[in-house]
């Protein structure tokens, strides 16, 4: 798979399973991967940002 493939919104949502509310909240807050608009106005998410996005959302579980 491309890693810079550029994924629609829809893509995004299906594949963190969340509402388009709550993606919609997260760029407003700043929290949601780096978006691309295009000069329709839709928006992408390259591949490479989703999963370093990803990536920074990792917990590790504290040692008992």
């Amino acid at each position: 798979m491309n890693d810079d493939a550029l994924l629609t919104i829809a893509e995004v949502l299906a594949e963190l399973q969340v509402a388009r509310s709550t993606f919609d909240a997260w760029r407003s807050l700043g929290l949601a991967p780096e978006c691309i608009k295009l000069p329709n106005g839709k928006l992408r998410v390259r591949r490479s940002a989703l999963d370093a996005w990803l990536a920074t959302r990792v917990e590790v579980a504290e040692a008992s």
